[in-house]
């Protein structure tokens, strides 16, 4: 067990520092505070983080920092700059850092280096997005970006259903339409929420359910996307296409379970009937 008192001593700190997540004016006094006052700023797009800096005049080196070198860099960071007294800040381009960014290795470097790791208070997307949702915002549950691959994509979303917090994603454009196809296909007609473009001029909630949002006309295509689906309650039962539900077969017959005990898998985690699966595994 360790303790930090990060502010008790004289210690140098990675500050871990919350960025806007589209409009600059949304950065609090201690934000500039801090940025102005430690001796480098780690980003994920130096670019990104140049039009912060600069629109309150703040002047620091930039080191860049992303997924492909973030654990050799880590280590240069903490054993170079860090352990000979300096203070640094870590940002991602929106929002928190190590939340679907960059941030965890250069975190857990500093900590087993025993080096003091303090949070800066700024805006999240999803926070932002779950709060107007109109769903459930006692509980929920933030995944984040789903896996791309559709098979893998189901699988994930099958290992969710029961979950009866507020689910919440994030999705770029490109794939919205498809994701929501798949959300609908797995959940069936759930409540849900499309958030874009928040703190933005163009900032926009679209709240129906899964069905609409799928067949919706104009379906935005630009800005980032955080996806907001009700949780499980005891009415809701999986809503599986035949499609789906053979691939979920042919996974069970993949790993070397017979055709029958693989059918009997599928109706126990879809608690469908098992001569319905049988039937729909069996017809072209």
């Amino acid at each position: 067990m360790k303790r930090s008192l990060n502010f008790a001593n004289k210690q140098p700190i990675l500050y871990l520092v919350a960025t806007p997540i589209g409009n600059l004016k949304e950065v609090s006094f201690r934000t500039i505070e801090v940025l102005s006052s430690v001796d480098l700023i780690v980003c994920e797009d130096t670019r990104v983080t140049a039009r912060l800096l600069n629109k309150y005049k703040i002047e620091k080196p930039l080191l860049y920092m992303e997924k492909h070198n973030e654990v050799a860099l880590s280590k240069k960071i903490i054993n170079e700059i860090i352990q000979n007294g300096k203070n640094v800040a870590y940002v991602s381009d929106a929002g928190y850092p190590c939340i679907s960014d960059p941030g965890q290795i250069l975190v857990e470097t500093a900590l087993t280096n025993d080096i003091n790791v303090s949070t800066i208070s700024g805006p999240s997307a999803f926070l932002n997005a779950l709060v107007a949702s109109g769903l459930d915002s006692s509980r929920f549950y933030f995944h984040g970006f789903l896996e791309v691959k559709e098979k893998s994509k189901i699988n994930e979303l099958r290992e969710l259903f029961k979950r009866k917090e507020t689910l919440i994603f994030y999705e770029a454009p490109h794939r919205l339409l498809k994701t929501l196809e798949t959300l609908n296909k797995v959940f069936g007609a759930r409540k849900a929420c499309i958030a874009r473009e928040l703190t933005k001029k163009h900032e926009e909630y679209i709240r129906g359910n899964l069905d609409e949002l799928v067949t919706m006309e104009n379906l935005p295509t630009k800005g980032e996307f955080v996806i907001l689906v009700e949780g499980y309650n005891d009415e809701m039962q999986p809503q599986l296409d035949g499609e789906t539900i053979r691939l979920m077969v042919n996974q069970m017959m993949e790993m070397g379970v017979s055709t029958k005990d693989a059918i009997k898998q599928v109706a126990k985690t879809t608690k469908l009937n098992k001569n319905y699966i049988y039937k729909i595994y069996h017809t072209n």
